[in-house]
This record gives structure tokens, C-alpha cells and sequence, in this order.
């Protein structure tokens, strides 16, 4: 077999080279055929005929640099080398390509310099020579010589002219590069070359150099695009040259654009791709060009105030906020956003300063007298935050301000005040179904079941399409050992708010925490017929419902059917992770998290996956990200953030609770 296959590589080696040998016979003026027909030898392993063949095209295609490089090459490692580049080069003195080769062959310094002086003499305009003969010299000074020479000969070359500049004394290169200007007048490197020159100097906020050298370019009709501005920026930053990328951005970044273009959004998308370039500096400026433009754009500050959180330093961050208060006094989440960052650094006396400032220029804003009840409250001076909320019910008068209060008081414990705070509030706010929630939770909390089961009862009907307090009502009745009655709350849920996945999930775990699995089952069917594209119910089904044999087939199932949910991700990395599929399991918990990272309960399956299977480091990593993204959502998250007993722990505590909380 392998005979077979050797002879037939041999064959179709004998049917190119006669066809080779044919077109050099009809053709032989053609450099490429000869060139193709060594190359061909030497595939064959014939290098000798090979040499013999592309000399012979050499004699036939004298004018041929490629056929003259080729011959060369072939014999790169036999004395006959440079014989055969200067036969090539009494052939072609004026090609660049031979005169460099040659070179390349000779390995002493002063051979190579010899032969690149002997091509100049040749192509004094070859820019490409210059620039070989310059990289030979290792003395600056003869460099410069060189460069000076080249630059008289071939004026039009940036190239040359910025080589030049780079080996001049600061002050001789400013002269270089005046020279430079007149003599490519359309070049923008060199007016970039020209601002860096200043900024060196000490200049660069002093002297505007790009500013004069766009008005120049604009005149010559020579200014690059936008695009090509921002990533000279970005190159600028990158060596160094901060000054130099923020005046090429504030000049630059509005070419080209009209009022009519949507300019906020192009530099929202121009600062974006910067940041994931990981050019910080460029996005900076971008903003800051920006922000003088759209001085009142509260989402254009709040980009600007992301970048200095995640890239830049606390107090950049701080300039920036308070820059942002100033230009929109009436947006209550910078104002917010500022307080929580001087908090958060132990500056409580400043934060409480920026409140005040706030509730000055927002009187009756609920956020604003919340996040100062927050604050005094966690730091423990808990009577201001009382009085706070006293004053708050006066002067914000809403069902959040309440509800607010009342949580306040039954997390202390004053339970009887809680009671009295929510009675009040109801007369006001019938239709909050949050205050009749915490009415029914606090009659719990006193062990009242009947007044709590009254207060559901009533609140359902006050607001029939609340969800949560549906649940409350039929977990009380379950609690009190009356299913029949939790399933007919549940039934009333569902038929007052239809199609909705958390009742119909509710009313099949009902079910099956009774012991009727065939009813649970039957309850899923109709579940999965009125809302069959909820994460929710297909986990209930996949991990409650499904023999373990059947999980993994039921989860493609799934997947195919329901468009991206963090809640049926979460249960396909379980699967993962109970069949020993660790890596997989790691990356459908990972895309669970970049789906909503709002959702508590996935950060916590995740924590407790990595309590088993993952690395310290890893473990502090998710923690980090979590307490970052501060989620608010999910179901055993919210049933354990929400107690009273947790109210003054950490994000970090919570997250560790919820991970313990979770069922097997």
C-alpha cells in the first residue's frame, strides 16, 4: 500500500514536471514558470536540479527580481549566494528588494553597511534603504547624519522625518519637525510627533499643538477620520502620552459630526469601546469631551462615574460625582450614588453632608430620605433614624416611606409599634399590597394566625393581582395543617391572576409536600399547557417530578424550549454537578449569573457548588462579584434577606445563609 502510494506521488511529480518543462519551452520569458518548476525540484528532494533549473531562468528573465530572489534562496547556504546577488544586482541596480538581500548575505557590520552605501548610490530615494542603512548604525550620531541626508532626499517621507526627530535634543528636534511640517504639510503623525514633543518639554497643557494642527489639516483637506483620531489616542496613552491622547480627543472627537447625529450615543459607543481596549485614559477623555457638550445627561454621568469605579481611584470617582451633582441637582440617584461611595468609605460625616445637600435640592424625594434613614439606621442611632422616618411621613407622604417605617420598627422588635404604623398606613394606602403583607406577617410574628389570615384574606381582595400575597395566604393555611384551605387560596390565586408560573409552581409543590405526587404531577401538565416557556416550573418538574434517569433528557427539553432563564440554567448545572461534570457544571452556573445576576439564588447554588468543588481564591472571587452586583431577587434569597433577624447583615452574610438554606 505504501509503495502504491509513493509511486503515485512519484507520477503526479513526472506529470507537473513535464508540464513545467512544457510552458519554460513555449514560454521561456516567463519568470514564474521557472520559478515554479525549481520549486517543483525541490519538493522532488532534487535541490541540485533545482539551482540548475532557476539559474537557467535567471539567463532567460534577467529583469526578474523574483526569479533572482528565488535563485538566491535556493542557495542560501552555498558560498554562491552573494556571487548570485551581485550578478542579480549588475542586472537590476535599481532594485530595492535585490540591494537589501544582498546585505542580508554579507555578515560582517561594515560588509552590510558597504553594500547598502553601494545600493543609495543607486536609489538615493529608496525610502526603505535609508531606513536598512539607519538600523546598521549603532552610533546616534552617525544615525542622525544618515537621517539628515535621507530627509533632504526624500522630504515627502514622515518616516524619516519622525526617525530624525526621536534622535534630536528636544530643542533640535522641535526645529526637525518645523521643517517636517512644511514639508508634508497633509501628515497628522507628525503634528501628534510635535504635541508629544511639548509634552516632554513640560509644555503640552500650555501649547495647544493638536488644536493648530487640525485647523491645518482641515485647510489642506488631509484630516484623518474620527475613528483614526481615536486610536493615535489610544497609541498615545499607550506610550505614555497622556496630555498628548486627551488633546487629541477634545479636539478631534466632534469632527465629522452634526447636532442632527446622534453624538451622545456615538461617544457613549466610542468611550465603551476604548474601556474594552483597555485604553481608560482615551474613555476619560471621551467623557469628559462629551460632558461639556450633554453637561446634563445623567446617563453620560453616569458612565463616566462607572469608569473611575472600576478603573480609576476613589477620590476620581468622588471629582466625578460631584461634578455630576452640579450639572443635574435634581437627579436623586447620583446624589445617592455619591453618599453611598463616602458611606461605604467609612466617611459617614460626608455622606450625611451630600444628603443634606440632596434634600435641598430635592425637598419631598422619597430616595433621599430613605438612603439618610439607611444610613443613620445602619450605623446605629437608630432615634435619628426614627425622627427621619417621622419627618419623611409628613414631608414624602408615600406607600413606600410607610412600609419603610413599619419594617423599621419590626426589625427592632417593636412589634406593637409595627402593628400601629401599618394600621395607619392602610388607611391610607389600601391598594399597597406590600403594607398588607407585613400586616399578616406581624399578626404571624405574634402568633395571631386568625388576624393574619383576616389581614390576607382582606388584602387579596383589595389587591386581588398581587402575587406575594397570595403566597403568604396559602402558605399560612398550609403552615396551619389546612391544605384544602391552601389549595382553594391557590386555586382563587390562580384564577385571579392567570398564567403565572410562581402560583401554578406553588400549587404543584402544595401537592407534593403532601404526599400526592400523582396529583402534583396532574397540577404540573395543566402548569406547563399555560405557561410553557417558565424556568421555573420546568426545574420544579425536572428535580421534583423526574426519576433521576430522566433529569438530563427532560433538561434538553427544556432548553429547547425555554428561552434563556437563570432559574433552569441553575437546575441543568445541578444535574451537571450530581453526575461528577464539574467543569460543565461550573459554566452553566456561570451563565446563569451573566443571564440576571439580580438573582440571588443562583450566586448561592454557586457558592455552595464551590464550597465542595472549588478553590479558595474562587470561592472569594463569587463573593467578591456578588457583593458587588448586591442581588435582590430570588425565592430563598428574598424569604432570608427579608427577616427581621437579617436586617443588618452583610450581603456577603446573606449570601452564606442562602447557601446553607438550599435544599439538597
Amino acid at each position: 500500500m505504501q509503495m502504491s502510494e509513493a509511486q503515485a506521488q512519484v507520477g503526479d511529480i513526472n506529470r507537473v514536471r513535464e508540464l513545467l518543462q512544457s510552458v519554460v519551452k513555449t514560454n521561456p520569458t516567463n519568470a514564474l514558470g521557472w520559478i515554479a518548476a525549481a520549486r517543483l525540484e525541490e519538493l522532488a528532494g532534487k535541490s541540485v536540479t533545482a539551482r540548475k533549473t532557476i539559474d537557467k531562468g535567471c539567463t532567460q528573465c534577467p529583469k526578474s527580481e523574483d526569479a533572482w530572489l528565488e535563485n538566491i534562496r535556493l542557495n542560501s547556504d552555498s558560498p554562491n549566494a552573494k556571487i548570485i546577488a551581485r550578478r542579480a544586482i549588475e542586472a537590476n541596480n535599481t532594485s530595492v528588494r535585490l540591494w537589501v538581500e544582498a546585505m542580508r548575505l554579507e555578515t560582517i557590520p561594515s560588509n552590510k553597511k558597504r553594500v547598502i552605501r553601494q545600493a543609495l548610490d543607486h536609489i538615493p530615494e529608496s525610502e526603505a534603504l535609508w531606513k536598512e542603512a539607519v538600523n546598521l548604525e549603532e552610533n546616534s550620531d552617525d544615525a542622525k547624519l544618515l537621517l539628515a541626508k535621507a530627509t533632504e532626499l526624500i522630504p515627502l517621507s514622515v518616516d524619516l522625518w519622525l526617525a530624525l526627530a526621536r534622535l534630536e535634543t528636544p530643542e533640535n528636534a522641535q526645529k526637525v519637525l518645523n521643517k517636517a511640517r512644511k514639508a508634508c504639510p497633509t501628515s497628522h503623525e507628525i503634528w501628534i510627533a510635535a504635541a508629544r514633543l511639548q509634552e516632554q518639554l513640560g509644555q503640552g497643557t500650555k501649547v495647544n499643538v493638536i488644536k493648530r494642527g487640525v485647523q491645518v489639516l482641515a485647510k489642506e483637506s488631509a484630516m484623518p477620520k474620527r475613528e483614526e483620531w481615536i486610536a493615535e489616542a489610544e497609541r498615545c496613552e499607550e506610550e505614555g502620552a497622556i496630555i498628548t491622547c486627551q488633546n487629541i480627543i477634545r479636539e478631534t472627537l466632534g469632527w465629522s459630526l452634526d447636532e442632527d447625529d446622534d453624538r451622545k450615543d456615538t461617544w457613549m459607543e466610542d468611550a465603551r469601546a476604548s474601556i474594552n481596549r483597555g485604553k481608560y485614559e482615551t474613555a476619560r477623555a471621551i467623557y469628559a469631551y462629551a460632558l461639556r457638550i450633554f453637561v446634563n445627561s445623567r446617563t453620560m454621568w453616569m458612565a463616566a462615574a462607572d469608569l473611575e469605579r472600576n478603573h480609576g481611584t476613589r477620590e476620581s470617582l468622588w471629582q466625578v460625582l460631584e461634578k455630576a451633582v452640579e450639572a443635574c441637582p435634581k437627579s436623586e440617584d447620583l446624589w445617592m450614588m455619591l453618599a453611598k461611595e463616602k458611606w461605604q468609605a467609612g466617611e459617614v460625616d460626608n455622606a450625611r453632608l451630600v444628603l443634606k445637600r440632596a434634600f435641598n435640592q430635592n425637598p419631598n424625594n422619597e430616595d433621599i430620605w430613605l438612603s439618610a434613614v439607611k444610613l443613620e439606621s445602619e450605623n446605629g442611632n437608630g432615634e435619628q433614624a426614627r425622627k427621619l422616618l417621622e419627618i419623611a411621613r409628613e414631608k414624602a407622604p408615600t406607600d413606600r416611606v410607610w412600609m419603610k417605617s413599619v419594617v423599621f420598627e419590626r426589625v427592632l422588635g417593636n412589634i406593637e409599634a409595627a402593628l400601629d404604623l401599618v394600621l395607619q398606613a392602610l388607611q391610607l394606602f389600601p391598594a399597597a399590597a406590600k403594607l398588607w403583607m407585613l400586616k399578616g406577617q406581624i399578626y404571624e410574628d405574634l402568633g395571631k394566625t386568625g388576624q393574619a389570615r383576616e389581614a390576607y384574606g382582606t388584602g387579596v381582595k383589595a389587591v386581588p393581582k398581587s402575587v406575594p400575597l397570595w403566597l403568604l395566604y396559602a402558605r399560612l393555611e398550609e403552615q396551619a395543617g389546612l391544605t384544602v384551605k391552601a389549595r382553594s387560596v391557590l386555586d382563587r390565586a390562580r384564577l385571579a391572576v392567570p398564567k403565572n408560573a410562581q402560583l401554578w409552581c406553588e400549587s404543584v409543590r402544595l401537592e407534593r409536600r403532601a404526599g400526592n405526587t400523582a396529583q402534583a404531577k396532574s397540577m404540573m401538565a395543566k402548569a406547563q399547557q399555560e405557561v410553557p416557556k417558565s424556568g421555573l416550573l420546568w426545574a420544579e418538574q425536572i428535580w421534583h417530578l423526574e426519576p433521576r434517569t430522566q433529569r438530563k433528557a427532560r433538561s434538553l427539553e427544556a432548553i429547547k424550549k425555554v428561552d434563556s432563564d437563570p432559574i433552569l440554567f441553575v437546575a441543568v448545572a445541578r444535574i451537571f454537578w450530581g453526575d461528577r461534570k464539574l467543569e460543565k457544571a461550573q459554566n452553566w452556573f456561570e451563565k446563569a449569573l451573566v443571564l440576571d445576576s439580580d438573582y440571588g439564588d443562583s450566586w448561592a447554588w454557586y457558592y455552595r457548588f464551590l464550597c465542595q468543588h472549588g478553590t479558595e481564591e474562587k470561592r472569594a472571587d463569587v463573593v467578591t462579584k456578588c457583593v458587588l452586583n448586591e442581588p435582590r431577587h430570588g425565592e430563598v434569597w428574598q424569604s432570608i434577606a427579608k427577616k427581621p433577624t437579617n436586617a443588618r447583615k452583610s450581603c456577603e452574610e446573606i449570601l452564606k445563609l442562602v447557601a446553607e438554606e438550599l435544599e439538597q
